[in-house]
Order: C-alpha cells, then structure tokens, then sequence
C-alpha cells in the first residue's frame, strides 16, 4: 500500500492547488479532470501489475476511501465543465432556475440512494465487507448497476456509489456558491432599478457630521412632514440619495450638541453663504 500513499498524496496536493485556482476556467477543470483521470488509471495499472492489498482491510480502504476520493472528483469536474458550458447567458433570474434544477436534481440522486448515503455519512462499517471488496456482487442485496460494466478487478459493487457520495458533497457546495453570487446580482440590479437615474452623480462633500447637523435641523424645524418623520427613514434616505453610510448617527448628534462653541457651526455656514450670495446676485 505504499505505492498508493504516495500517489494519492501527491495528488492530493496537486487537486488542491487546483481546486484553488478559478473553478469556472475551463482550463483549470480540464486540467483537475485530467489530473484525476491520469491518476485513477496510475492506480489501475500498478494493481493489475500486482495485487497491491496485504489484506481485506487493505482492500476496503482502498475502494471506500482512495478510489472514490478520485471518481468523485472526476465526476466533479466533469459535471462542473458540462454546467460551464450549459449554463444559459440570458437573464439573471433564469441562470437561477437553471441552477436550482441541477441543485434538485443532485437531492433526487441522493434519495434514490439514501440508505447508502445515510451509510457513507454514518461512516459505518458493518457491511464494508460486501461494498467494498471484489467479487461480492452475486450476493442478494442491492448492487450499482454501473458496476457490472466496469473492470471487475477494479471495482467493487459500492464503490461508484461512494464516490457519487463525494461528488453530491462537492457539487452541492460549488452550485450553492453560485446560486448565491447569482442572487447578489439580482439584489443589486433591483436595487439599480428601484435608485432614479437621476441620483448618479450627487455626492455629500461636505463632512457627514455636516449632514446629521442639516437633519436635526430640518427634524425639528418640523419641514418634513410637519416633524413628524422618523429620524431613521430620514437619515436612510440621504444615505441612499448621497450614496453614504450615515453609522450612528445619534452619537454623532450627542457630540454636536457636547461642542463648546459654534455648537450649530455648519448650519452658520450656510446662512452665511446664502447672504454672500444673494449680496453678489443683487450687485450685478
């Protein structure tokens, strides 16, 4: 088995190198598909050479744990390439459904297969000795029938269905990830569609200090709504409107109203500049 060891450790740290880089490069899954594909034929050629099990225990581990490991991951970046390539270029929302389908499909596979599944997740043992060792296909319980047209002296009656367990967990996690990607799209064009074209542009470039002080004011003026407008809703609105976060907001009016002098400075300022404007207008 150490033959095996050292395989399935390198490549290991090559599929990890892999699965790090950009998943949707068809490149990068055509270079994991063939890693694993090349692999997976490495070990088949060292067992046909020589039986490479000690004993059944060796021989478990290997079509339970190895063997799937790899399959799984073949069946990963295959199903992945095919979604790349599917995967429709219309809408947002229809690029959601599409996913949602693969993601339906996947849970369908595994209730066809539940008790194994739940078997695999149990990470039981007591039937390892049916599943995972060659030759005990005659038995009557139920068998892959992928099995039977597989080499028969590598691979075991359980031992695809292990590895569509990996690749269910695999899938699963990679569909998920873009579904939700999918739907921060969505958020943000609906949020582009609810914003008026009109807003692009205006920013605050006074400080937002500046701002609360102009919200008080207006708040207690009673101009909006005759005072009766939330405070909150208020400061939202200009934060939408300026396209800024106005954060607590109510410690930043604790602090105008802790200034020892000049205490409503910028609202000063503004009648200040309003004079010197209509000063100028009226001298021309």
């Amino acid at each position: 088995m150490q033959h095996v060891t050292l395989i399935i450790s390198k490549y290991k740290k090559e599929i990890g190198l892999i699965k790090q880089s950009n998943l949707r490069n068809l490149n990068v899954l055509n270079n994991g598909l063939y890693l694993s594909i090349y692999t997976l034929n490495k070990l088949r050629k060292k067992l046909r050479k020589k039986d490479l099990f000690r004993n059944q225990e060796d021989e478990i581990y290997f079509f339970k744990e190895v063997k799937p490991f790899i399959i799984g991951r073949i069946n990963f970046f295959s199903q992945v390439k095919q979604f790349t390539c599917e995967k429709p270029n219309a809408g947002i929302r229809k690029q959601m459904d599409f996913v949602c389908a693969l993601i339906d499909k996947l849970e369908q596979q595994k209730i066809r297969n539940l008790e194994f599944f739940q078997y695999t997740k149990y990470s039981s043992t007591s039937l390892d000795h049916i599943y995972f060792v060659r030759g005990k296909d005659k038995l009557e319980f139920p068998v892959d029938s992928l099995h039977y047209c597989t080499d028969p002296e590598f691979s075991t009656s359980h031992d695809n269905l292990a590895a569509q367990v990996i690749s269910y967990d695999l899938l699963s996690n990679y569909y998920q990830f873009e579904l939700k990607s999918l739907r921060i799209q969505n958020e943000n064009i609906a949020v582009k569609e609810i914003s008026p074209a009109i807003l692009n542009g205006l920013s605050w470039t006074a400080s937002k200090t500046d701002l609360v002080e102009l919200l008080y004011a207006l708040h207690s003026s009673g101009a909006i709504r005759n005072g009766q407008a939330e405070l909150s809703k208020m400061a939202e609105v200009c934060a939408t409107l300026f396209d800024l976060k106005l954060n607590n907001f109510y410690k930043t009016y604790a602090e105008i109203k802790n200034r020892e002098k000049d205490t409503t400075k910028f609202l000063d300022q503004l009648k200040t500049s309003l004079e010197k404007r209509i000063d100028l207008d009226n001298a021309k």
